[in-house]
């Protein structure tokens, strides 16, 4: 048995950014299905808010994060898809990734090709799965086809980018929404078809001056409280609202007769960590994902970059909605 010590950020109660401390841990050897990981760079997500501010209940004191990449150091036993000096990157529950090293499950830590570098394999891997999951598993009925108009809320945010490339490359009119003329003209660089600045526009009018009056066949919504209800109004009868976040709050209760009203919609609150529950499904998912990266058909925009010791300045900055693209700690 052998242990390490490094630094790591956390929290020992729910609250504001000023609750992240830099602490040292111990860091022991892996067990069976778990691996050692020394990181390289590590990525923030809205997700890792939530969890500070306790949305999410979880048990204290939190070592925040849920993605990184870096160097395996250790393999435990049963672990056969990774070795040590392997290359990896992960989007992983349980959260933990504010660090320098730690110990965690296998099964959701893939081998990071060569040709993507530690620092776009950290900022990539939840918010790219997640679009992965979004565009290719979490369809309309009858899918999604070439031509197809789809509504995507936060189009210039780290999710939103690649949502962008990624629609585009499947041949889709992405439609996205986003709070300034500056963050508009970056979505629609990155792909977009359209872009409406809520700010200035009401999206759910523009959306149905775009589709001719039909609406969209499914609204990708990472935004929540402040749009949902707007959001239904954009689709088209049987259409699908995802909603998979919450920025803006928590959605309230729905009254389900009101899908019946507005064209008999679908609606879904789906997570990543649904998709990522299998090895095979993670793999699946990450193979597709490093394939559009490797292409050049996504790029991975690291607009900001804080050192891990400045975790809570990077927390501020993504709550203001300050920051564009993708966000990483380097270490």
């Amino acid at each position: 048995m052998t242990s390490q010590t490094c630094k790591a950020a956390r929290i020992d109660q729910n609250g504001g950014p000023e609750e992240i401390k830099l602490v040292d841990v111990t860091v022991g050897d892996p067990g069976p299905g778990e691996i050692r990981i020394r990181h390289k760079a590590v990525g923030l997500n809205y997700i890792d808010v939530y969890q500070r501010q306790g949305q999410y209940a979880l048990p204290m004191p939190l070592q925040l994060g849920m993605e990184a990449s870096g160097v395996i150091e250790a393999v435990g036993e049963g672990v056969s898809h990774l070795k040590v000096g392997d290359r990896a990157a992960y989007a992983s529950q349980p959260p933990g990734s504010y660090c320098e090293l730690r110990v965690m499950p296998a099964k959701c830590v893939c081998k990071l090709p060569d040709e993507i570098s530690f620092e776009t394999g950290a900022a990539m891997m939840l918010k790219g799965l997640t679009v992965q999951y979004l565009l290719r598993r979490t369809q309309p009925q009858g899918g999604l086809k070439a031509g197809d108009h789809v509504l995507f809320h936060a189009a210039a945010g780290g999710v939103g980018l690649i949502a962008c490339q990624w629609a585009k490359a499947m041949g889709l009119q992405l439609i996205g929404t986003a709070g300034s003329d500056e963050k508009c003209a970056l979505a629609a660089a990155n792909g977009a078809a359209f872009v409406i600045n809520y700010a200035k526009e009401d999206f759910v009018a523009r959306v149905k001056e775009i589709t001719g009056g039909k609406g969209v066949k499914v609204v990708y919504d990472s935004v929540g409280k402040d749009t949902f209800a707007k959001s239904l109004d954009c689709l088209r009868p049987f259409g699908l609202l995802a909603n998979f976040g919450g920025a803006s709050g928590k959605v309230p209760p729905l009254d389900i007769g009101v899908l019946a009203a507005k064209g008999s919609l679908y609606v879904t609150r789906p997570t990543i960590f649904s998709h990522l529950a299998t090895r095979e499904s993670t793999q699946e998912m990450a193979d597709d994902l490093f394939a559009m990266v490797i292409s050049g058909k996504v790029k991975i925009h690291i607009d900001q970059r804080f050192a891990l010791a400045d975790v809570a300045e990077a927390h501020r900055a993504l709550e203001a909605r300050k920051t564009t693209g993708c966000t990483i700690l380097t270490l």
